[in-house]
């Protein structure tokens, strides 16, 4: 299971949401270059960057932190936030991301995704599917949709689409454990790589969902608390080939 300490950035800085909530947040770190070379050296092998600017704004807006984590770090980067347009997409990969998250855009317009990936390949794009009640959630998690999460993800692997990161929005910074069910659920309906984003808190969590087959989990708070060890959670995780059994 590849694990993705994540790293939110906000004004600049490192911070965490609740529950997506823009009015709820923690600062970490006024540099987040300096958490992306700590958590390498804690045996990061991929992270994941949220520039929550972005995501309400449209457009990516700390691109100035993005760059001074790319300039430090030689693992590869997710990005998501902001990411609208194609040409958002060929400047995030031309300054070095590996793979751009696409949000909002993929449920108000499903074939600009068909696009992108027709023309960066399924590596490079990836989906994030953010819901609550396993409705999809729009614009940084403001608005609720009517599309069910699942059929979101198959309208997307039809498109070529690997890669889904999944966040149960209720779950999200609150320590009280992912959505391992429907994380699973989504899994096994789609037979899609499913990052489980939100609520991880400990070593169990991540056990619960690597026991699943989950593919792959996000972890954000639990590191800023000092609640799950990175170099342990990446020995026991990342080091193990698991079947989906």
């Amino acid at each position: 299971m590849q694990l993705y300490p994540a790293i939110d950035m906000k004004g600049g800085k490192c911070v965490r949401l609740t529950q997506g909530l823009f009015d709820n947040v923690k600062v970490y770190s006024d540099t987040p270059a300096d958490m992306a070379r700590l958590w390498v050296s804690q045996g990061a092998t991929f992270l994941h960057l949220v520039d929550l600017d972005g995501a309400l704004a449209g457009h990516s807006v700390n691109e100035e932190a993005i760059r001074a984590i790319l300039s430090c770090v030689d693992v590869p980067v997710e990005l998501g936030g902001g990411i609208r347009s194609t040409e958002a997409v060929e400047a995030m990969l031309k300054l070095g991301i590996t793979r751009c998250i696409i949000g909002t855009k993929a449920v108000k317009e499903p074939e600009f995704v068909r696009e992108l990936i027709d023309r960066f390949g399924p590596e490079r794009i990836v989906v994030g599917v953010d819901a609550k009640d396993g409705m999809v959630a729009v614009e940084g998690w403001e608005q609720v949709s009517a599309v069910p999460a699942a059929e979101l993800c198959l309208r997307m692997k039809a498109f070529g689409v690997r890669h889904i990161v999944y966040t149960d929005i209720a779950r999200d910074g609150m320590l009280t454990g992912p959505n391992v069910a429907a994380t699973r659920t989504l899994t096994e309906q789609t037979g899609l790589d499913v990052i489980a984003s939100g609520g991880v808190s400990c070593m169990e969590d991540l056990r619960n969902l690597c026991r699943e087959g989950i593919r792959g989990a996000i972890i954000g708070k639990a590191l800023y608390e000092n609640r799950v060890n990175l170099a342990e959670a990446v020995a026991a995780f990342e080091k193990e080939e698991h079947g989906n059994g």
